[in-house]
């Protein structure tokens, strides 16, 4: 009984701790996006150097589930969150680094200021937002038909991309003297698309928790 008490103590916490670090890899996907439109250098740095907040918490989290792991040996249902924690856990920590390379490529962009372009990265960004905002959720309340959804936001988010890629490939053209500003610009919509990739594979994650069942991007 104590036993059980110390586990679902030790389980609620580990849970506190990863919600800390959804929330900050969120904030962050969020200033990076504002900082897509803004190129404010100030929120630029800040992104860049606070990147240590979610290596940090990464570190933590995981070294909380193996002990979880070794103490308790836990099966069926607690040992799929386990397990699913692990793997969500590194996908937030890339989801975080993602959000530094957008900064950093905002700062070479910013320093071409003559360049025109017709890209609107606003509404792949606010998708994005979504898919992440989304893939919190379905993990707070274990939602898997949440978690679904966000397999077709991301042939959206796809979309998205492939529309930027045509509009750069043309301006490409028209302003060659540009080249290194505009293919900065679209490896920010490649930036966006890996967000979604990796909100899809927390999707896959909460399936596998909520269900047992082991998915891959599926669409109905």
């Amino acid at each position: 009984m104590v036993h059980q008490l110390t586990f679902h103590r030790e389980i609620d916490r580990l849970k506190k701790k990863f919600m800390v670090l959804g929330s900050l890899v969120e904030d962050r996907v969020q200033k990076a996006c504002i900082a897509i439109r803004t190129r404010d250098p100030e929120l630029l740095e800040e992104i860049i150097g606070s990147d240590w907040e979610i290596d940090e918490m990464e570190i933590e989290v995981e070294e909380e589930c193996l002990k979880i792991l070794a103490l308790h040996q836990p099966v069926a249902r607690d040992l799929r969150f386990l397990v699913a924690v692990i793997k969500i856990n590194n996908e937030l920590e890339r989801i975080g680094d993602i959000a530094v390379n957008i900064a950093k490529r905002v700062q070479v962009i910013s320093k071409d200021s003559t360049v025109k372009t017709t890209v609107d990265y606003l509404p792949m960004s606010a998708k994005v937002m979504n898919m992440l905002k989304h893939s919190l959720d379905a993990l707070v309340t274990e939602d898997a038909h949440l978690a679904r959804i966000i397999f077709l936001e991301d042939s959206e988010v796809d979309q998205f991309r492939n529309q930027a890629y045509k509009a750069i490939i043309q301006e490409l053209n028209t302003e060659p003297g540009h080249a290194a500003c505009l293919v900065n610009l679209y490896l920010l919509s490649r930036h966006l698309e890996r967000i979604g990739d990796r909100a899809t594979n927390i999707a896959e994650e909460i399936i596998y928790l909520v269900e047992g069942e082991i998915v891959r991007g599926e669409t109905d």
